[in-house]
């Protein structure tokens, strides 16, 4: 399977655009053959542009620290990752502060993981799946998918609890939700 001009020329656009390319030109080559190798297996199939970019939008962050990580650019530390050029604070708050001769002076350390353009597409994919999940629930009411859907990931229950709660086996809870998700699927494609 071959990558079309036009697939190749959104990879390298999303590369030179991802933040973390800065700095980090060099690698250039190691970032488009690490995004390549995730995205062959599916990015044939989707047909949406939008869910395309989307998804190779998050491929191409992956990409890149996987490959920062390897080159030891990159490490992770309990708030996230960050440069070996950064010099970590030793702070166990989000709040630091520092006292300089009677002064104090205190910041915020900003989150910059959660940028516009990544809380956008989150966004736009999220109701994609909200649509998809009620269009089936509506196509089929008496399955009850939106409450096993819910009852599942919002309420975090097991498929045996949601089965004791709706009356049914957890054979039956278990197809459902299979169910719901190859639907899901097929309605966000």
């Amino acid at each position: 399977m071959e990558l079309t001009q036009d697939k190749i020329e959104l990879i390298e656009k999303l590369i030179r655009n991802d933040r973390k390319f800065v700095n980090n030109e060099d690698l250039y080559e190691d970032f488009f053959n690490e995004m390549c190798k995730r995205s062959m297996p599916i990015v044939n199939t989707i047909t949406s542009d939008a869910t395309l970019e989307a998804y190779l939008r998050k491929i191409a962050t992956t990409s890149i620290i996987n490959v920062l990580k390897d080159s030891g650019r990159l490490r992770r530390t309990r708030e996230g990752y960050s440069s070996v050029k950064n010099i970590p604070l030793n702070n166990e708050e989000s709040e630091t502060s520092v006292n300089y001769s009677n002064a104090k002076i205190q910041y915020n350390i900003i989150d910059f993981e959660s940028n516009p353009e990544d809380i956008a597409v989150k966004n736009e994919i999220l109701q994609k799946v909200i649509d998809a999940l009620y269009s089936v629930n509506n196509a089929e009411p008496d399955k009850q998918y939106l409450r096993i859907y819910k009852l599942r990931y919002d309420e975090g229950m097991t498929q045996k609890e949601i089965a004791q709660e709706l009356n049914l086996s957890q054979a039956e809870i278990s197809k459902r939700l299979f169910k719901l998700m190859e639907k899901v699927k097929k309605a966000f494609n």
